[in-house]
């Protein structure tokens, strides 16, 4: 009997911390303001932790949205070179090659 009280013990804390962990103000767990917002009041930082995290997120900001400007630039030009290839009924690669020989050339 002692066991079964043990077992049943055992079950009824790793139920009750699935809920807590469901319902935490866990960050990974924010989609949105007021959840992040909860979550960076619940840390309780001082106004100097808040002001290193808020320059620590905007350069982090500025990082993402620079690669994503890099990876539209990229596509862009080379939907700009699918569009010759079809223009002048060549392939792809032949578009390529001859760009890398134009390039040679004004050398």
């Amino acid at each position: 009997m002692l066991e079964n009280e043990e077992l049943q013990s055992a079950l009824n804390a790793l139920d009750e911390y699935g809920f807590e962990k469901k319902h935490s103000s866990d960050l990974s767990q924010a989609r949105n303001k007021q959840q992040m917002s909860k979550y960076i009041d619940s840390l309780d930082y001082s106004l100097r932790r808040l002001l290193i995290l808020q320059d620590t997120v905007n350069e982090l900001v500025l990082e993402k949205k620079s690669i994503i400007a890099k990876q539209e630039a990229v596509q862009t030009y080379k939907t700009k070179v699918i569009n010759l290839s079809r223009q002048f009924n060549i392939s792809y690669d032949e578009v390529l090659q001859i760009m890398r020989q134009t390039k040679n050339q004004t050398r």
